[in-house]
C-alpha cells in the first residue's frame, strides 16, 4: 500500500502533525526520515523491513555504518547519512547539558545524564564530573579511553581539571562495554587510590558510578565509599 491510498490522518507525517510524535511507531518515525521508498514499496514498508533485520529493532542503528545501510535495497548513501545523523542527534540531545546548571542530589541524577551515551560505548571511558560548592555540575571531562574491558586511570589526569576549575568535589563515571555494571577488583582498587589522592588535594569524591546496559552501580549505594 502506498501513502496516498491511506487516510490522511494515518500517513506518518500527517499523523505526527495531528497526534504528536509520541503517537508514531518506530517504523513510522523511520519512514518520515526516509521520505521515499521504491517503486515496489512505500517508505513505511521499507522502514519495517529495515527494523526487522535485527532482533534488537532500533538498536540496530547504534553501531551500523553508512556502508551497511547502503547495502539494503531501497537505501542509498544519502538516506543512510540522514538516518545516522538523526540517531546521533538523538544521542546528543539526550546527554546535552541544560542551560541552567544541574544539581546532583543522588546517583540517579548522574546516571540519567550519562546512561544513553555511555551504555553503547564499545570501549571503557572514564569521565570526571566536576561539582561546585552548591552541588551543581560545572563540567564533565573525559580522562581516558581503554580497550574492551579496561582503562588506565592516573590521578594527575583525573584531578587536572578539578584543580584548574577549583571544583569542590567530583564524581567518577565509567562504563562497562560488557553491559554488566558490577565493579571489578581493579575498579575498586583504582577508586581507593583516587580517593586517597583526592584527600591530599582537598577535593571530595562523592561517588563512582559504573554504567552498564540500561543499569548502573553506585559505589556509594553499595557501601564501597
Amino acid at each position: 500500500m502506498i501513502f496516498r491510498e491511506l487516510p490522511q490522518v494515518e500517513r506518518p507525517r500527517e499523523k505526527l502533525i495531528f497526534y504528536g510524535k509520541e503517537s508514531l511507531s518506530n517504523s513510522e518515525l523511520l519512514a518520515i526520515l526516509l521520505r521515499t521508498g521504491t517503486k515496489e514499496k512505500s517508505s513505511l514498508t521499507l522502514a519495517q523491513e529495515i527494523l526487522s533485520l535485527d532482533p534488537n529493532g532500533i538498536l540496530f542503528f547504534q553501531d551500523c555504518t553508512t556502508e551497511e545501510l547502503s547495502k539494503i535495497k531501497g537505501m542509498g548513501l544519502a538516506k543512510s547519512c540522514q538516518i545516522l545523523a538523526a540517531v546521533e542527534l538523538g544521542k546528543r540531545i539526550a546527554t546535552f547539558p541544560r542551560k541552567d546548571r544541574v544539581q546532583v542530589a543522588n546517583p540517579d541524577d548522574i546516571s540519567q545524564l550519562f546512561m544513553e551515551k555511555m551504555r553503547y560505548y564499545k570501549k571503557e571511558y572514564f569521565q570526571v564530573v566536576l561539582i561546585n560548592a552548591k552541588g551543581e555540575i560545572m563540567e564533565e571531562t573525559a580522562v581516558s579511553v581503554g580497550d574492551l574491558c579496561s582503562t588506565v586511570v592516573h590521578p594527575r589526569e583525573v584531578f587536572h581539571s578539578a584543580i584548574k576549575r577549583s571544583a569542590a568535589s567530583v564524581i567518577f563515571v565509567h562504563n562497562h562495554p560488557s553491559g554488566n555494571a558490577e565493579p571489578s577488583k581493579q575498579d575498586i582498587e583504582t577508586t581507593e587510590r583516587l580517593v586517597e589522592a583526592a584527600e591530599i588535594l582537598g577535593i571530595k569524591v562523592l561517588d563512582h558510578i559504573i554504567i552498564g546496559d540500561g543499569t548502573y552501580v553506585s559505589f556509594k549505594n553499595i557501601g564501597l565509599m
